[in-house]
């Protein structure tokens, strides 16, 4: 699978400059304009002050200032070189007479000839002479704009590392000195230097900081490049809703300020994003009409990128003609204006077309040339980009031990862009990212590396999560290690865990062009069975049998799932009823998934029933029900396995030790939390007009009873408010709420959960005058918890946002608050179904404090009862058994 480079306009302020965006398949590349402090200003002969010397001295200087006049007139000629060689020897004599000012006029000519001829090594070496000068003469105006010039020229040569060190310097001084319109423009390019290198967060902020004084100063221009710049970094973090809000400010500035130019790049960094979403005609139309504009006001630099653009989208349509016309436009262009970081992305695109035309030597010599830009620039993201891509070429070229290595240097960089980022922003950008995770497996199981593929695995799994966990799980934070596991240490895992671990990675059709989150179909599903004893196997399972009945494994989960719970889904169950089956069972979803998912691996679960397994799914297959999965004989999976759940294997380890810890704490004088039915909130679901959440009698009968078991008393109505149970929960060693799970939903005083990338999920409480009475996945993330065990009795609480790193919802923010079991629901279950089975759960954790066994030995009682899976199946457990 390779990745489609998309080029990002990027532009900033004050008196010139101009960079802009870039494209492909995957992510992108944002450059930007670096503010130009100085233009081309020759100083002639008699703006030089001078003290005159006596004898000899005289006698120079008199030379000094012959060649400083035959250097103008060569300059006034168009004679460049040769006016640069005279004012070289001008500059010889007026060091030997340590005349700085004449030295500071003479330099200054220097930098401007060198920098219109675009030689900017040699105006780097002056400007640094120049810097020293400034310094010597403690003229802080001077050394600021020396030091802004060179991050601009850094910045040209994509030296953005360099670009941050003078661009930090200059910042010092301006600051000193309260310069706002300098500070700004600053800022500005700082964000962007950041930016490139992959440095996010700095780069939000310092855009941030640049848009408070331009709003501050008035400057509504460079206010609207900024928040383009500042959309840039949230199109890298993937998180579009910020982007497109930023995108949307600057175009809205843009067109205000009848600035053209920068409302030709927007529309094309907003064309990328409706690209990368799917919206590939709305894209091309954006695409061309930011094309109109910048062909209108001759701006090559924009052009060129929009035509990276344009040719992505049309790539991925498959319409590889107009695709490749449109790179060689936006190479040549790009050579025009000597532009690196459009010419990388325009070489990598037409790199991945004639890859699709089966020219891999070709293929191969374009990305290579791209990629020896990307690693000139430094620029860590696009380098990633373009080894995935190469190393996509050198597998379907058949050569595994190049495209293994070079997958392998993809994916170290990748995880090298992720620390220092906010766990929200890891989460985000590896969704932009586990399309090369997924290439490296592909290419070792290809290899018939099959546990080295499950190691590659691990560690393209929930990544954030495990940092997270050891982050705040471990005592000494100097020891913390969020490594991969190796695969002895996945062996020793399912030792400890006295468990069959089976892990499964959806393969996406190879030929997907992958635009920002995107996924592909999955045509085939890996999976590994890893036994207590350390034995690993490995299997594979062909899923390209759904295509012919236009469904996919996601298709199967998400029938399922309406099937069980007899909602209407209508047009999932006429794809299930594609397969041939007969159409009075309610349950052929369940029965096709064990065969894909079950069938394969039967002979290596475990025969003794109170053995435990533990599924580790990937995207959908968090929502699957694998309680419920049916044989061809009809028995379900829980009447022959012990199951839990967990978002990695690795994060089986970590909730392990956060067990142990808690036992080693004093904790007897805790008690449990039992929360049931409290006095409903009034929300908004779903978009519908707000309305208070229907009472749970059977939630309250639930906690009533439990809490007899624990000779406590149950929180219900109007006492359990928001503030009184939350103030409980770090104080609690068992936690049990029973109430309305909610995963949309809006408040008077609230907006969407799942609004841009917060954690999505709350759990509804008694409001007061306090609060809304909605207990968030966010406040309960913040938390720390002691309890050994969370029980969520309530719907749809093991629900969330589907990402490469997991279930982003309330389980994960229990996990993370230091629970290491929980217990949740992955539909809307029962009131009254769902009050007998915790009661049986209870029933038998009090019997055999494994919570595994507990939950299927209550799931079989409702079995025995003729209850049917959505009484019973709804609920997973994710961590730790005992």
């Amino acid at each position: 699978m390779f990745l489609l480079f998309f080029s990002y306009l990027c532009v900033l302020c004050v008196l010139c400059g101009s960079l802009h965006q870039h494209n492909v398949f995957y992510k992108s590349i944002r450059d930007a304009i670096i503010t130009n402090f100085s233009s081309v200003v020759i100083f002639e002969h008699s703006q030089i002050p001078f003290l005159v010397n006596r004898g000899e001295s005289q006698s120079h200087r008199t030379k000094a200032e012959k060649l400083f006049e035959e250097a103008l007139k060569k300059y006034q000629a168009n004679q460049l070189l040769e006016a640069i060689e005279l004012w070289k020897n001008t500059l010889k004599i007026y060091l030997q007479l340590d005349d700085k000012q004449a030295t500071a006029t003479t330099l200054k000519n220097l930098i401007a000839v060198n920098q219109q001829i675009q030689n900017y090594p040699q105006t780097i070496t002056y400007l640094q002479q120049y810097l020293t000068l400034t310094r010597e003469l403690k003229d802080k105006s001077a050394e600021t704009a020396v030091l802004i010039n060179l991050a601009k020229i850094y910045a040209k040569q994509t030296k953005f590392t360099k670009a941050v060190e003078y661009n930090q310097q200059a910042l010092i001084l301006v600051r000193e000195t309260g310069n706002k319109i300098d500070e700004g423009a600053i800022l500005a390019n700082l964000a962007i230097a950041y930016k490139t290198l992959g440095n996010y967060i700095q780069a939000i902020e310092a855009n941030k900081q640049s848009l408070e004084i331009l709003r501050v100063l008035g400057n509504r221009k460079n206010e609207g490049i900024v928040f383009k710049n500042l959309g840039n970094v949230y199109e890298a973090l993937g998180d579009y809703d910020s982007a497109i809000a930023s995108y949307e400010k600057s175009l809205q500035i843009a067109r205000e300020v009848n600035n053209k130019g920068e409302e030709g790049k927007t529309l094309s960094n907003l064309g990328q994003i409706y690209a990368n979403q799917g919206q590939y005609e709305k894209a091309i139309v954006t695409f061309q009409t930011s094309l109109k504009i910048s062909s209108s006001i001759n701006d090559i630099a924009g052009q060129t990128s929009t035509l990276i653009n344009l040719g992505s989208t049309y790539h991925f349509l498959g319409k590889l003609d107009k695709a490749i016309n449109n790179y060689q436009q936006s190479l040549q262009l790009a050579r025009e204006i000597k532009n690196k970081q459009r010419e990388l992305e325009a070489l990598g695109s037409l790199g991945l077309a004639h890859e699709d035309l089966k020219d891999y030597p070709q293929a191969i010599e374009y990305l290579k040339n791209s990629l020896a830009i990307a690693r000139e620039i430094g620029d860590p993201e696009a380098q990633a980009m373009g080894l995935n891509n190469l190393g996509h070429v050198l597998f379907t070229a058949g050569k595994l031990e190049e495209a293994e290595k070079t997958l392998r240097d993809a994916v170290g960089l990748l995880d090298g862009m992720r620390p220092g980022l906010s766990d929200t922003y890891k989460v985000s950008i590896f969704d932009t990212q586990v399309h090369s995770y997924n290439l490296l497996q592909q290419i070792l199981v290809a290899a018939n590396k099959p546990e080295a593929a499950l190691e590659a695995t691990e560690r393209g799994r929930a990544r954030a999560f495990v940092e997270l966990l050891a982050g705040r799980f471990s005592e000494d934070k100097n020891s913390i290690n969020t490594s991969f596991p190796s695969v002895k240490q996945i062996q020793k895992i399912a030792r400890q865990q006295n468990a069959t671990l089976v892990e499964y990675l959806i393969v996406p059709d190879d030929d997907f062009k992958f635009l920002g989150k995107q996924r592909g179909r999955g045509s085939e599903l890996f999976i590994w069975v890893v036994k207590p004893t350390g034995k690993i196997t490995f299997r594979k399972v062909d899923l390209k049998p759904l295509w012919k009945h236009n469904l996919t494994l996601d298709d199967l989960v998400n029938a399922s799932r309406c099937l069980v719970q007899g909602i209407v889904c209508e047009q999932q169950r006429q794809n299930i009823l594609k397969l041939g089956e007969e159409k009075n069972s309610s349950y052929i979803g369940l029965r096709k998934l064990h065969q894909f998912l079950i069938e394969p691996i039967v002979d290596l679960l475990p025969k003794d029933e109170n053995e435990r397994v533990i599924f580790i799914p990937q995207e959908s297959l968090f929502l699957t029900p694998f309680a419920a999965l049916q044989n061809a004989e009809g028995k379900y999976l829980i009447e022959k396995h012990t199951i839990l759940t967990a978002p990695a294997i690795q994060v089986l380890d970590l909730t392990r030790k956060q067990k142990n810890r808690l036992a080693k704490q004093n904790l007897t004088d805790l008690k449990p939390l039992i929360v049931g039915n409290p006095t409903m909130p009034t929300v908004s679901v779903n978009g519908e007009q707000p309305q208070q959440l229907a009472v749970l009698p059977e939630s309250e009968a639930e906690a009533i009873e439990i809490a007899k078991m624990f000779q406590q008393e149950a929180i219900v109505g109007s006492k359990a408010t928001k503030a009184a149970v939350k103030k409980q929960l770090s104080q609690a060693n068992l936690i049990h709420l029973a109430t309305h799970g909610l995963l949309e939903y809006r408040s008077s005083n609230t907006s969407s959960s799942l609004q841009g990338l917060g954690i999505p999920g709350a759990i509804a409480l008694a409001p007061s005058d306090q609060d809304d009475g909605l207990l968030t996945a966010a406040e309960i993330f913040d938390l720390r918890l002691v309890a050994s065990l969370v029980v969520l009795s309530a719907c749809d609480t093991g629900v969330g946002r589907i990402t490469g790193d997991g279930v982003i919802g309330l389980s994960r923010a229990f996990i993370s608050a230091g629970t290491p079991s929980v217990l949740v629901s992955l539909w809307t279950v029962p009131d009254e179904k769902t009050r007998l089975l915790m009661i049986a759960f209870y029933q038998e954790l009090q019997q055999n404090p494994d919570k595994a066994i507990a939950l299927r030995k209550a799931m079989l009682q409702l079995m025995e009862f003729g209850f049917e899976p959505l009484d019973w199946a709804g609920f997973t457990l994710v961590g730790e058994a005992n």
